[in-house]
């Protein structure tokens, strides 16, 4: 099985004070337990950096790089899924969706990975299955904005 991992999953695994932390921390354990493929793109590791340095400190930049980094495959944007994911942005017209969400959205689809590790609802807008709270797991339908 192969799962996506956003920003707003990791996040909530750093921050003891997100109100996702202790299910981002179980889940989390749980997917390196098992045998799922984690995966990511290097916009997500720039975003999380930016944040867990701003937010957080070096320290935890550091343990995304020594402990979290190792066990994801990172997949490089090319210009291609740039453009198509800026396309999407600037279609969507929406203000809090971010370039880096479409990107993910794209890499999900052309790898046909139907999960993501991430608190973030625009994934389950989209028709993705996310790690939510407790209780409220699985595939959720789009919402209109």
């Amino acid at each position: 099985m192969m799962v996506f991992v956003d920003t707003s999953g990791l996040y909530a695994v750093f921050d003891r004070d997100d109100r996702n932390h202790a299910t981002a921390v179980q889940r989390w354990r749980s997917l390196l337990s098992s045998n799922a493929r984690l995966v990511t793109h290097n916009y997500v590791v720039l975003e999380l950096t930016a944040l867990l340095r701003s937010r957080l400190g070096m320290d935890a930049v550091r343990d995304l790089t020594v402990e979290v980094l190792p066990v994801l495959t990172v997949q490089w944007v090319s210009e291609t899924i740039h453009a198509q994911g800026m396309h999407a942005m600037l279609a969507a017209g929406r203000r809090k969706l971010s370039l880096t969400d479409c990107v993910s959205f794209e890499i999900m689809r052309r790898n046909g990975c139907t999960t993501a590790f991430a608190f973030d609802p625009h994934f389950e807008e989209q028709g993705f299955t996310t790690f939510a709270p407790e209780g409220t797991e699985g595939t959720h339908q789009p919402n209109a904005e």
